[in-house]
């Protein structure tokens, strides 16, 4: 899942669509008249996000409004975390094999 956001979300276009419906709830429409393309693009951008699991629809009458779907964001979050959690580990270790590989030298040129 991480993966196919990420893919999702690296097309310019299709983050800036996801920032708007991150921003407020809106249909294909107000999405295109804030966009330099047109509304059958914004549907494809949203059926992209859609698939990835970063936006759902919702029908409210004739209109469908879309919204940032917070499962996909919270699997994201999962993964940055993650990642940072591994980075940070990984640093940390870094650091002590570091530390540990120059006491013996600091205590000699005492």
């Amino acid at each position: 899942m991480p993966t196919d956001a990420l893919t999702a979300l690296a097309d310019p276009t299709r983050r800036r669509v996801f920032e708007l419906i991150a921003e407020r709830p809106s249909s294909v429409g107000q999405l295109a008249d804030l966009l330099p393309v047109s509304r059958p693009a914004v549907s494809q951008h949203l059926k992209v996000l859609r698939i990835a699991g970063l936006a759902r629809e919702e029908r409210m009458g004739t209109r469908h409004v879309f919204s940032v779907d917070p499962s996909g964001i919270e699997q994201l979050r999962a993964y940055f975390d993650s990642f940072w959690q591994r980075s940070l580990r990984a640093y940390k270790t870094a650091l002590e094999q570091s530390s540990s590989s120059r006491a013996p030298n600091d205590k000699e040129a005492s």
